[in-house]
């Protein structure tokens, strides 16, 4: 096992920290355990507090298994959409504070066989939990080009996603999409010069999405939070796309992701957060320096209402 430090280096880790407010009796859960690198400072501040952590990867449950004498520790091998569940079934139907670090760990990133990584050859895999069925090989044998166009230029931002589309669905008639090299193989000329590896990104991080169904599992997650934290309660995210950071920024600013914000028969404003952080925490210079990842950060800090 990797140790958790080369897994996945934890990003603004004191920024979260900060944002949480965090009380040594205290109730917290960090719905993206990963390496445990977050997990770990959180624990380090509590007393007779408890922290529950969540994580769908069988590798960050083998991760969790240093914890596993901690009394104040829990681990839930679950998908945090079923967050209010889990805590309800744990006995901690009230909490103090919400981590969430979203997107994919280096870790993943970094591991061949899961596919997610442009860099590898490998099987066009992309599933965060390995015991789901939909796979990206799956979407690219399976979806209409309608779909796959849907696919490419909502979660991927891809400008010439019909392009890609069309030449996906032409080439499977002749052979199956099988690799990651089948899939580079396939859109190498649909690729603008020079910024060919932003626009692979770009494919991947759709296929990604919608194997893994992650704007859904977002929004159902930021829908819970505010019903399981307890008054004065944070919740911090950590996004590192634009259609992510925007699903966090409307339902702490307004309540509800699309639309604008309700108001009550006296004007005010019905939205159970309230905003801590004007505009999203990023990284410092020197962090992105030696943590990459980093860049691309965009970190949002809320209140129960």
């Amino acid at each position: 096992m990797e140790s958790p430090s080369t897994y996945h280096v934890p990003v603004m880790l004191s920024e979260c920290l900060e944002g949480l407010q965090i009380q040594p009796d205290g109730i917290y859960v960090d719905v993206t355990f990963g390496g445990g690198g977050h997990s770990r400072a959180i624990l380090e501040r509590l007393t007779t507090g408890r922290l529950l952590v969540f994580d769908q990867d069988p590798d960050a449950a083998e991760n969790a298994g240093e914890f596993k004498d901690d009394s104040r520790f829990t681990f839930i091998a679950a998908n945090f959409r079923h967050l209010k569940r889990y805590l309800k079934l744990h006995k901690a139907e009230k909490v103090n504070g919400i981590l969430a670090d979203l997107g994919v760990s280096s870790h993943q990133i970094n591991t061949p066989e899961r596919g997610f990584s442009t860099r590898f050859d490998a099987d066009l895999d992309m599933r965060m939990n390995p015991n789901i069925e939909k796979t990206a090989r799956e979407v690219l044998k399976t979806r209409s080009g309608t779909e796959l166009q849907r696919i490419l230029g909502m979660y991927g931002e891809v400008t010439n996603a019909r392009t890609a589309a069309e030449a996906i669905l032409t080439a499977r008639y002749n052979t199956p999409i099988e690799t990651v090299n089948d899939l580079k193989g396939i859109l190498m000329r649909y690729a603008p010069k020079h910024r060919e590896n932003k626009y692979f990104a770009q494919v991947f991080q759709a296929l990604r999405i919608e194997v893994n169904d992650e704007l859904s599992v977002l929004e159902e997650f930021l829908t819970q939070a505010p019903e399981v934290l307890a008054p004065g309660g944070r919740l911090v995210v950590m996004s590192y796309h634009s259609l992510e950071d925007r699903l966090v920024k409307n339902f702490i600013q307004k309540g509800k992701f699309y639309g604008e914000v309700e108001k009550d028969f006296y004007g005010n404003e019905i939205k159970p957060l309230k905003s801590i952080t004007r505009k999203p925490v990023e990284a410092s210079a020197e962090e992105i320096a030696v943590n990459p990842r980093a860049r691309s950060a965009k970190l949002r800090i809320a209140e129960l209402a």
